[in-house]
């Protein structure tokens, strides 16, 4: 039987998440101010993208990230970002390099509808054919991080430009349900704070390559 049965899953985890996803949103309150400024000037309204997912215990939740693609980006192009995908904006660009459009989900962890440490919440398209293994992912709370987005932080770059989501649905989806299960089972304190460093890590050092590292148009890294 997993972890996710065990105290800390079920109660403590939530309200460690909620006292700290609080405090957190009131000290960057300010960059919330920041960013949704960026967003207006240079793409306009909505500044929120608010999408379905799968959420704990199989109910529905509409996500919070700052917005960084253009407007009805759904109906334009497929679930998965490609690579150099023309549907992001200017200042969608640099949220989605610097992991910055993600702080708005800390309005979905004060709800109770996120953790700062789960499973990514996917597209119910996906999540409504999960197999009965892959329900004990919906046993955990998902979150804004875990193993499936270390392994896959840059997941623009592996789906590439074309066929994006046939890619995904190929290749990465039942790896990343595969570590969203992993995660599910090995849920615990030691566990959240391993991934939170891990991932505080990783952001790091795609910020690096965003302030000191060019791209050329085919998003190859220049010095």
């Amino acid at each position: 039987m997993g972890k996710y049965n065990g105290f800390y899953n079920r109660y403590v985890k939530r309200i460690i998440g909620l006292l700290l996803s609080i405090v957190l949103f009131i000290v960057l309150f300010p960059v919330f101010l920041i960013i949704s400024i960026a967003v207006v000037v240079d793409s306009g309204f909505p500044v929120f993208y608010r999408a379905e997912r799968g959420g704990y215990k199989g109910k529905t939740f509409r996500i919070f990230k700052f917005r960084t693609m253009v407007k009805n980006a759904d109906k334009i192009g497929g679930g998965t970002t490609a690579l150099n995908d023309s549907r992001i904006t200017r200042v969608g660009k640099f949220l989605r390099k610097t992991k910055l459009d993600e702080v708005a989900n800390l309005i979905c962890i004060i709800k109770g509808e996120m953790s700062f440490i789960g499973p990514r919440p996917e597209l119910l398209r996906y999540t409504e054919n999960y197999d009965e293994e892959e329900q004990v992912i919906f046993q955990v709370r998902p979150g804004i991080t875990d193993y499936s987005s270390l392994e896959y932080i840059s997941l623009d770059e592996i789906v590439g430009e074309e066929n994006a989501d046939e890619y995904y649905e190929k290749y990465v989806l039942k790896d990343k349900n595969r570590l969203r299960i992993k995660y599910a089972r090995e849920v615990s304190f030691a566990t959240d704070v391993k991934l939170f460093a891990g991932t505080v890590w990783s952001v790091i050092k795609k910020a690096l390559k965003v302030i000191f590292i060019k791209e050329d148009k085919n998003g190859v890294h220049k010095a």
